[in-house]
């Protein structure tokens, strides 16, 4: 890895990672507050496509979730709501999926 590669890595991160931790650090205690998170976040990456031409794929979009340097941690973030709502309410989160 290049000197070069290893700064920028560097200083991506140390902005990306005070946001990360403040995502895992979110606590889910508020029924409103899990729904909209259930409603907002996606469950798949809705980006993905082919696009065919009689039965071949001509152009194939990669999911660009995987880009989001939150994906992670909003994944994590709707499980918990997810689970939230599930234990503490009861409510059925198969609407959700």
């Amino acid at each position: 890895m290049s000197t070069n590669t290893f700064i920028a890595n560097t200083f991506v991160n140390l902005f990306l990672h005070p946001v990360r931790q403040q995502l895992k650090s979110l606590k889910i205690e508020d029924y409103k507050f899990a729904r909209l998170l259930c409603q907002i976040i996606p469950a798949s990456c809705p980006f993905e496509r082919e696009i065919k031409l009689c039965k071949r794929t001509i152009l194939y979009i990669p999911p660009l979730c995987k880009l989001n340097p939150f994906y992670e941690q909003l994944v994590e973030l709707r499980f918990r709501a997810l689970t939230y709502l599930a234990d503490c309410h009861g409510e059925d989160v198969t609407i959700y999926c």
